[in-house]
């Protein structure tokens, strides 16, 4: 390239998104004075499903902008909690977040999510056609066109990735309403309405149930109960109230 030079700067949270080179302060750009400010961020590696505000000499500008020679650039992050248009918030997850889209059903998120991989332009088309949120470790993923929103999971630990998602988004938790295993809604099951679907020592041990409306799956308060009452627990103190 040999246009305008721009001096660019990526806020802190962003620094691990962008290229090595860019991870300090202000560095120098050379243009080739026909690229938006979204083009050469996602060039530099930051996906502007995580960019806030664009300053340009310090003044807010679109992702369409067209920087010129000697424009200082400064890229933030988007503010937290992000309100995302429309409405109910629902998320997609992709194939290698499937510990964390348990952990969100769990909580009564809605979070749809696929075992297999069906490929970066399925699930971006899934997140335009059902209005959903896609969330991944894939930055190339982020940066497609037809993605409607989408999320970077900063951490690839579990329980750090769920503590982001729910102090990004903020969204509505209701806890044990959800079906962990397919995203459906659970309801509340007699024992006798069940019984065809239980081992012996659980229908001689247990007596509350709830069954998914979705896939039959039916829930009791198990061995691994009070591990996931801590999941719960610990989201519903940080992060909301519970509505169930």
């Amino acid at each position: 390239m040999n246009g305008p030079e721009i001096s660019i700067s990526f806020a802190p949270e962003l620094q691990v998104l962008a290229a090595p080179a860019r991870r300090g302060g202000a560095t120098a750009f050379v243009t080739d004075g026909s690229s938006t400010l979204g083009h050469i961020v996602e060039s530099l590696g930051v996906p502007l499903t995580e960019v806030g505000a664009l300053l340009v000499d310090g003044r807010a500008q679109p992702v369409s902008y067209v920087p010129r020679e000697r424009e200082s650039v400064e890229v933030r992050p988007v503010e937290r909690p992000q309100r995302v248009p429309g409405a109910p918030l629902r998320f997609l997850l992709d194939v290698h977040l499937g510990t964390l889209a348990r952990r969100l059903r769990l909580l009564g998120v809605d979070a749809a999510y696929e075992s297999e991989d069906i490929g970066d332009p399925e699930l971006a088309s899934r997140s335009a056609a059902q209005r959903r949120v896609l969330l991944s470790r894939d930055r190339g993923l982020l940066r497609r066109r037809e993605l409607w929103a989408g999320g970077f999971v900063y951490s690839d630990r579990p329980e750090e990735q769920l503590r982001d998602v729910l102090g990004r988004f903020a969204p509505r938790l209701a806890p044990w309403t959800r079906c962990t295993a397919c995203n459906g809604e659970l309801k509340d099951a007699d024992k006798e309405s069940v019984r065809e679907r239980l081992e012996h020592g659980t229908r001689r041990t247990y007596d509350v149930f709830a069954q998914c409306t979705a896939c039959g799956r039916v829930y009791w308060r198990g061995a691994h109960h009070a591990q996931l009452q801590t999941i719960v627990d610990d989201a519903v103190r940080e992060f909301g109230d519970a509505v169930a």
